[in-house]
């Protein structure tokens, strides 16, 4: 007892010279069983202070629909353990460089903290820290906790009244814990530089090992390093190797002072190489096999108020909250994406094709995929965002979609009850007869009387709602369009989930009926994978479980609803399903199974797309220069190493689909559409074709050409 209370006198004395007494008597002598305080302590009020300790940053892991780990986000690298999966020697040389005594005394150690105020004393500053892990721990915990400069600069301030206040939060921890519990926490907390923070993260980056495995050189390095992180950062250069290496041998050398190794073993360790082995921190979306998914996901997260009502709540549940998140993205499928991309389009054609897959009835996004890597090098002609997805997920402006948009028009003229045979007579070319021929949704005249659309086959003649679709037929589309109402077809598209990728508002022109509006292939292949659904439209989906760090688990689940008549999209879906067998799709053919779709191409081949559905997936994709669709046409281009005239949507994209489908489908039972209600669509209605003598059922379906030609009415492309 005497010795202890000598101890106190000599703290008192030596924090009096400093002119410092509340600091010097504020502490137990002790720590454990039979703690005594100084009675001064409670004279100044000095008590424990509870401290917070919010959650440490740790890493969220992606996982594909397998389970198989696909992506990081993280704002600290970290990964947590428990003090059971690091190693012993590791544990043995921190505490011997840190706080040899830790097992003996409570939150301060007395003789060490004699010792730093006696040399404080004299330099007449904090020269010396004195300070136990737990203190360490504690100083970590305000540093990590601090939110500005001010207050990181706070937690680091050399002063006395910090001091005090870090050991009235270290005589709380003291208290609350155990000392294995708090050697777990400060190795879990501490940052040992080249960007790793916690024991496990240091022995990965450092040494391509977990904590588990350290050997002894390997462990004295790390504990060596966290006295000055940055000055012995070996991510920096070879001064702060060498600042390293020598830091490790001190550690050494105190391990076997204090008899924890033997001499030979510290020389055996000594004489090793630092062995830094700079192994990369697991990255975000950059370093992902799929970084236009991890894209998404991110975004949608960072974007979505499901996550968190304001967007810092959001980022911090994302890249702090050591979440592990369940997606939908299947590894077969994207596979079978990538690879029928691949096939047809190159990584160093100026053109890029991009495809996504979407589960109809869930909104579930199964594979996105670009024909380019995703980067920043321009050289290597890599995309630096996400040419797959809209700009609310880390997308651009998108492609007009062409032809594709047909598919609405005739979604509203069945929905307006025209039958599958109904039709009438259209030229090759056509103008709309006066202004009011066309209203937006504000009811405003749009109708452009010296505006005319052509067809690029330049035919004609009757045509009805299945054979205009087959063909393509742009007059046929247009005049449809005015029977059935412009505005009425963009209130489909929008049910269906049609957006602009840009976010702006979709242009209302007579020609939207033709695709001049600019889309991504998620929104795309989201609209077909409605009429899939039977008219059930979901929103896009990626996440489907996020587990926390303490194991709790939310599910999500679609959000669907039913936004047309299941009759109207059998009977669309019957239509497009002829695109294959007797339309734009005949020349490249079926999947063996029941499929409809329609292609798309925009003015002159500014762009090529074909969309696709059957009742199990649904997919679109879309090709163009990311340079400038409407700069760079797709006309006389070589692409996938062959040459193209001109690049329609069964040219390319068709045949990516199919592929895409062949592959991806594999193994799974074919679902029929339902059958058309000819009761309702059978016929021909009022819209009865003329008699002819020699009626042709197919109506001379050609293949390949479709789409509108003439002034493009400023809308653009890319």
């Amino acid at each position: 007892m005497g010795s202890r209370l000598s101890s106190v006198a000599r703290l008192t004395a030596a924090a009096a010279a400093a002119g410092v007494v509340a600091a010097a008597i504020a502490l137990p002598a002790v720590g454990g069983t039979g703690a005594i305080f100084v009675s001064a302590s409670e004279d100044l009020g000095i008590k424990p202070e509870e401290l917070k300790e919010p959650p440490l940053a740790e890493r969220t892991t992606l996982l594909d629909a397998k389970g198989n780990e696909i992506a990081y986000f993280w704002e600290e690298y970290r990964e947590s353990v428990t003090l059971d999966q690091v190693a012993d020697i590791m544990k043995t040389a921190i505490i011997s460089i840190e706080d040899f005594r830790f097992y003996e005394h409570g939150a301060i150690d007395i003789e060490g903290t004699i010792r730093a105020l006696a040399k404080n004393a004299t330099s007449g500053g904090i020269a010396q820290g004195g300070s136990s892990i737990t203190q360490q721990y504690v100083k970590q915990v305000l540093l990590n906790s601090a939110e500005t400069d001010e207050a990181k600069a706070a937690a680091l301030e050399a002063s006395y009244a910090r001091k005090l206040k870090e050991l009235r939060y270290a005589m709380a921890v003291e208290e609350k814990y155990t000392k294995d519990q708090i050697l777990e926490k400060y190795l879990n907390i501490a940052y040992f530089g080249a960007g790793a923070n916690g024991v496990e993260a240091a022995a990965k980056r450092f040494f391509g090992v977990s904590a588990s495995d350290l050997t002894l050189a390997q462990a004295a390095t790390l504990a060596g390093a966290v006295q000055d992180p940055n000055a012995t950062d070996p991510n920096i250069g070879k001064a702060q190797q060498k600042r390293l290496l020598s830091r490790r041998n001190v550690v050494l050398d105190r391990m076997a002072e204090l008899k924890k190794i033997t001499p030979e073993e510290a020389a055996a360790a000594k004489a090793q190489k630092l062995g830094f082995k700079n192994t990369p921190i697991p990255g975000g979306c950059a370093e992902s096999k799929y970084p236009y998914f991890c894209m998404y996901v991110r975004n949608e997260v960072l974007r979505n108020p499901v996550f968190g009502k304001k967007a810092k709540t959001r980022s911090a549940f994302l890249n702090r909250g050591g979440l592990t998140i369940q997606t939908t993205l299947d590894p077969k499928m994207q596979r079978a994406a990538e690879r029928a991309i691949k096939k047809h389009v190159f990584a160093s054609d100026d053109p890029v094709a991009s495809e996504a897959l979407i589960q109809p009835g869930t909104g579930a996004i199964k594979a996105m995929a670009a024909s380019r890597k995703y980067g920043t090098n321009k050289r290597k002609k890599e995309m630096s965002y996400n040419v797959v997805a809209d700009a609310a997920h880390g997308g651009g402006t998108g492609f007009q979609a062409g032809s594709t948009f047909k598919t609405f028009t005739l979604v509203t003229a069945l929905k307006k009850g025209m039958k599958l045979n109904e039709g009438f007579s259209v030229s090759g070319g056509y103008r709309a007869p006066y202004y009011s021929s066309f209203k937006n949704c504000k009811g405003e005249n749009i109708g452009d009387p010296s505006h005319t659309v052509t067809n690029d086959e330049g035919g004609g003649g009757f045509m009805t709602l299945q054979t205009g679709t087959w063909k393509s037929v742009n007059t046929f589309f247009v005049q449809l369009e005015q029977k059935v109402g412009l505005c009425d077809t963009i209130k489909t598209a929008k049910d269906l989930g049609i957006k602009r990728s840009d976010g702006l508002p979709l242009t209302e022109y007579e020609t939207f009926t033709l695709g001049t509006n600019e889309m991504d292939p998620v929104t795309v292949a989201n609209a077909y994978a409605t009429l899939g659904a039977r008219g059930k439209r979901c929103t896009p989906m990626v996440i489907t479980k996020i587990t926390d760090r303490y194991g709790k688990v939310k599910n999500y689940k679609p959000d669907c609803e039913q936004k047309l008549d299941p009759e109207v999209a059998d009977a669309a879906a019957s239509i497009l399903s002829g695109v294959f067998t007797k339309g734009t799709m005949s020349g490249v053919g079926g999947i063996g199974r029941p499929a409809a779709g329609k292609t798309g191409t925009t003015d002159n081949q500014a762009t090529a797309w074909f969309a696709g559905f059957t009742p199990d997936l649904a997919g679109a994709v879309s090709i163009g220069d990311p340079d400038g669709a409407q700069d760079h046409k797709l006309n006389g281009v070589t692409i996938g190493g062959r040459y193209h005239a001109n690049v329609f949507g069964a040219t390319i994209p068709g045949p990516i689909w199919k592929d895409t489908m062949l592959a991806a489908l594999k193994g799974t039972p074919a679902t029929a559409f339902t059958p058309v209600n000819t009761e309702r669509f059978g016929g021909c209605g009022s819209g009865c074709a003329p008699r002819r003598e020699t009626p042709d059922e197919d109506d001379d379906v050609t293949d390949g050409d479709e789409d509108y030609t003439g002034v493009d009415t400023g809308l653009g492309g890319e």
